[in-house]
């Protein structure tokens, strides 16, 4: 069986923007380091990333 596993934090290349994804609330939050908030967002996630879990 596979299973996906999202990722549960990313940070923008960009602006420095830090969120992290709260389960409770089934969304992103913002983390420490605010950002741009005008920043269209790149995030960290990149080809080393597999979501995919065995």
């Amino acid at each position: 069986m596979v299973r996906i596993t999202p990722p549960s934090e990313r940070t923008c290349e960009r602006c420095g923007r830090e969120d992290h994804w709260n389960a409770d609330r089934q969304s992103w939050v913002i983390g420490g380091v605010e950002g741009d908030p005008y920043c269209l967002h790149e995030w960290d996630i990149n080809g080393n990333y597999n979501p995919v879990a065995e």
